[in-house]
């Protein structure tokens, strides 16, 4: 069974004004993570606006990927929809298109269901498919969240083979970590935190800020792994204003700005997220010039 670890982009999805997809900015944008060093891609999670995209545009973006990435790195994909019905339509159309290594599933958002509602949602997904799933709690923006003790239930589940813990609480994560089944990974979802979980053992990362500077999240995770502690430090000191900046407009503009910035065209959010201040857009300039040069030192 597959086992999720690496530094891993939670991928933007490049859209025309008109909410289509720019497959040659989809592939680009492939091209300028894995040239990053990255060791995964992560396609339709919610810095991919998979809340907005129809289901054809789901399929074609996992089409691209698995054709473009060719192998080179793992292929993760999301299926988090509102409803367990949607959330296995998605997780089938994943399976159908093949060539992807795991499935992530967010916690349903909107509605806020039991722990028990919860456990039989992720089931009954991860029954769908032979793929492997990643749970993901994000309370923060779902308003949802996973406990410990539903987490462990799930792991039980053989197909069920890791978490992403956005929730930026180093209580829960560490929880999840020392309570964890062998095999079990777990991953960090809060790029400011990379490598205080890499140093309690997690597995590695899912960050967004990748899209913008992958081989500063790469080299995060290379050097901890390496036992270059001071320059892992370093690296991820000179992540936090990046992530920082990200939240001073609507997600996820700031990361499309950021990657024109390198010369990527991710084109624009779908509406109504499409606003950023001149002086963020100016602030952001100087924010990505130094998240590159770090990874010179």
């Amino acid at each position: 069974m597959f086992v999720p670890a690496g530094a891993v982009p939670a991928l933007v999805t490049p859209l025309d004004p008109h909410g289509e997809l720019l497959e040659d900015g989809l592939r680009a944008l492939l091209d300028h993570v894995i040239a990053g060093g990255v060791h995964g891609v992560f396609v339709l999670g919610s810095s991919g606006e998979i809340y907005g995209l129809d289901d054809r545009q789901k399929r074609r973006v996992v089409e691209i990927t698995v054709e473009h990435v060719a192998g080179r790195v793992p292929v993760y994909a999301g299926a988090s929809e509102i409803t367990t019905r949607d959330c296995v339509r998605t997780a089938r159309m994943v399976a159908e298109v093949g060539g992807v290594s795991a499935l992530s599933v967010l916690t349903p958002y909107f509605m806020t269901p039991t722990q028990h509602e919860l456990l039989t949602h992720y089931t009954e997904v991860a029954a769908a498919t032979d793929l492997p799933v990643v749970l993901y709690t994000n309370p923060g923006r779902t308003g949802v969240d996973l406990d410990v003790e539903t987490v462990l239930q799930l792991a039980k589940v053989e197909t069920i083979v890791g978490i992403k813990d956005s929730s930026g609480n180093p209580d829960l994560l560490r929880r999840f970590l020392t309570e964890r089944p062998a095999g079990f990974a777990v991953l960090v979802g809060r790029d400011n935190m990379i490598l205080e979980g890499l140093r309690e053992g997690a597995d590695g990362a899912i960050a967004s800020t990748a899209n913008v500077a992958p081989a500063l999240v790469a080299g995060i995770y290379e050097a901890y792994r390496a036992g270059d502690l001071e320059r892992a430090a370093r690296l991820q000191a000179a992540l936090s204003p990046l992530r920082a900046i990200v939240d001073r407009a609507t997600f996820p503009v700031v990361l499309k700005e950021g990657l024109r910035l390198v010369g990527v065209d991710a084109g624009v959010c779908l509406a109504p997220a499409r606003d950023i201040d001149e002086q963020v857009r100016a602030e952001l300039a100087v924010v990505v010039a130094d998240a590159l040069a770090a990874t010179t030192d």
